[in-house]
């Protein structure tokens, strides 16, 4: 642990602290961290998920740099501005402002960005290695393709001159991939931001266990066009229109069963 941060499990509940809203964002933000390590797209203490904090017009929750994803809960995450600026003075924890750079450029462009979600999974990044990205090869990779963006690599996201070009890439669309480097999805709601990075995280696992088991793409049967074209559609009727919403409420019982922690 960084030398300055202490145990999440020693930091007392700051939910008196806070409006209502906040802590809901907080537990909801917290949720989706400890899912993601769940589910094993961590990346140890690296790549952030981000979540605007409601009734602000430029306030931000980010993870305390240092800890892993597990650790962290409601009360441990850092409230900053759009300039990766600490604005919790009482929280001890450090946060990494270069990696904000992204999600700043994001939240600030899109006022849907509630969410910016980033993984570098090793079955993402492989993807984003392959010439032809996400392949319509999976019911999973047909939701994606409805609403994805590409950007290609510039090095580690550390420099503020990237951001024009990243925001004009990702346009409005709900999936970014990032070339060489990763995944990104953008929500309204943590909930469908997780949603968008589970079916995203699938569809790139499937693609590299298909191209590994066919020998390449020329031996893989893609999605007709049609179908493609009618996925949005297909989405609404599946999730009822209510997309993350859907899914968050058990997804939440899951981690409670296991370690309801978070929620401190």
């Amino acid at each position: 642990m960084l030398r300055g941060t202490m145990n999440p499990a020693d930091f007392p509940s700051i939910q008196r602290k806070v409006s209502p809203a906040e802590w809901q964002t907080r537990v909801d933000l917290a949720a989706c961290y400890r899912l993601v390590a769940a589910y094993g797209w961590a990346d140890l203490v690296f790549t952030h998920i981000t979540a605007k904090l409601p009734d602000t017009d430029h306030h931000f929750l980010i993870n305390p740099y240092g800890l892993m994803f597990d650790e962290i809960n409601a009360s441990s995450l850092v409230k900053i501005d759009i300039n990766g600026n600490k604005l919790d003075t009482d929280n001890p924890f450090p946060i990494n402002p270069a990696g904000f750079v992204i999600h700043s450029a994001i939240h600030a462009a899109r006022a849907d960005a509630k969410c910016v979600l980033h993984t570098h999974s090793l079955n993402g990044v492989a993807v984003s290695a392959q010439k032809n990205g996400v392949l319509p090869i999976s019911q999973q990779s047909m939701f994606i393709l409805a609403s994805l963006a590409y950007h290609d690599y510039e090095g580690v996201a550390l420099d503020d001159d990237e951001k024009p070009r990243l925001v004009a890439d990702l346009g409005n669309q709900a999936f970014l991939m990032l070339r060489n480097h990763g995944l990104l999805t953008v929500a309204s709601t943590i909930a469908d931001a997780f949603l968008e990075m589970y079916l995203f995280e699938a569809a790139c696992t499937i693609q590299v266990r298909a191209m590994a088991g066919s020998q390449g793409a020329d031996n893989l049967i893609m999605i007709n066009q049609t179908v493609l074209d009618g996925a949005q559609a297909q989405i609404m009727q599946g999730t009822h229109g209510l997309g993350g919403a859907l899914a968050w409420p058990a997804l939440l019982r899951k981690l409670d069963r296991s370690d309801s922690s978070y929620r401190n």
